[in-house]
């Protein structure tokens, strides 16, 4: 199966669809290339224009919410990807990702939340271009009350994908 293929299986498995228009929260952009490389502004657990998952980990949301907010937030930046390049073919190599979760103060599980994102790389990607460097840290507040915000570093094929 293509990487195309399983983030349509991994979409339809999570019962969203991430084919609509990826709204963003300000005056940025959700993707800027330079140099063969892919840099991506945080992404939070948002389809169409419900935010998914909000409240504070450890207290509003549990862990298994939090993991499904990373899996969205991560779903989001991957169809990003492929809406901006028409394929994720085009994925070198994920060399970071940083999570951020919207925590309460004696919540120490970040790592955990962050796996639901990394899950999701090794599943659409593949265990060798899925895999990355990752930071997960706990933070006192998210856009939109989001309980997860995760922002990627992708290296590109320099065919962009044209096998």
């Amino acid at each position: 199966m293509n990487r195309d293929d399983a983030f349509l299986t991994v979409q339809a498995r999570l019962g969203y669809d991430f084919s609509g228009d990826m709204k963003i929260g300000g005056k940025y952009t959700s993707l800027i290339e330079h140099a063969g490389l892919a840099y991506m502004s945080g992404q939070i657990p948002r389809v169409e224009d419900k935010v998914q998952v909000c409240g504070k980990v450890g207290f509003d949301v549990d862990l298994s919410q939090a993991q499904l907010a990373a899996s969205i937030s991560t779903m989001r930046a991957l169809a990003i990807l492929k809406q901006h390049y028409g394929t994720l073919q085009v994925v070198e190599k994920v060399l970071q990702m940083n999570v951020f979760i919207h925590s309460t103060a004696d919540f120490t599980q970040q790592s955990e939340v962050a796996d639901g994102a990394s899950e999701i790389l090794y599943e659409i990607l593949g265990s060798d271009t899925g895999q990355h460097t990752r930071t997960s840290v706990s933070v006192c507040q998210l856009p939109k009350n989001a309980s997860v915000e995760i922002n990627f570093i992708v290296a590109l094929k320099q065919n962009n994908g044209q096998e």
